[in-house]
């Protein structure tokens, strides 16, 4: 059996059923590819009482992890929710394909979280993804911003992971340019910037593009645009932040 193990946000947010489900597997293998983590695998491997082996996309994508499913119990950890990426969903689609087992373990993610901010789940639109520009003037993609245009049109929330590898400085200089040299030109006076919710380190802060200028800010993190806000979204998000 192939077990797809969320983490939750922090090395001791795993739930019992995923720590009972590790006890069982004779290979422990994390997927480390898809955020950063807010912390070491070492102190992971504690918690569990376990080797854990790292994977990369392409192992994850392979036919590894459910050979080796065939014939013993093996688990993917994945930081937060198990099936937040969807790369992890064309891995179920494969183990049904080759008949074999597969149980999804659920934990809390980054979307659970942000609730902390005092927006109201129920009134976030699209996911954005921003990617990491490689200095190549011919590879800047805005496209994360089309999310952004079509949740502003009902007045939603947008929220906007960032790629891994990406630092707060630049994301944010990615985002102000972004929006620049996009034609749609996205209306934002303040937007949230939440860093390593669910750990004891986590920061949110609140405010224009210019007063985030210099903020320390932690991987992981993201950025969130504010659709029209309720009245007590508006009270709690100043009262909090």
């Amino acid at each position: 059996m192939l077990y797809i193990i969320g983490l939750g946000l922090n090395e001791q947010s795993i739930s019992l059923e995923g720590l009972e489900a590790v006890k069982k597997c004779n290979k422990i293998y994390l997927e480390n590819y898809t955020v950063e983590f807010p912390y070491e695998t070492s102190e992971l491997e504690k918690v569990l009482g376990k080797k854990v082996v790292e994977l990369d996309r392409g192992e994850v994508e392979s036919l590894r992890l459910i050979g080796e499913a065939k014939v013993e119990d093996v688990c993917l950890l994945v930081y937060g929710s198990p099936l937040f990426a969807t790369t992890h969903i064309s891995l179920i689609e494969d183990c049904r394909k080759d008949e074999v087992e597969v149980k999804m373990i659920y934990s809390s993610s980054v979307f659970d979280a942000i609730a902390e901010t005092g927006l109201q789940l129920y009134k976030f639109g699209k996911i954005a993804s921003m990617p990491k520009w490689n200095g190549d003037e011919n590879f800047k993609p805005t496209s994360f911003l089309d999310f952004v245009e079509e949740n502003q049109k009902i007045d939603a929330h947008s929220l906007i992971l960032i790629d891994i590898g990406l630092d707060f400085e630049n994301a944010l200089n990615q985002l102000i340019e972004a929006n620049r040299d996009n034609d749609k030109k996205i209306k934002f006076d303040k937007i949230l910037v939440c860093s390593k919710l669910g750990t004891g380190e986590r920061k949110i802060f609140y405010g224009s593009v210019d007063e985030l200028k210099g903020k320390k800010v932690l991987n992981p993190f993201c950025f969130i645009i504010p659709g029209k806000l309720h009245f007590l979204e508006n009270e709690i998000i100043n009262l909090i932040i």
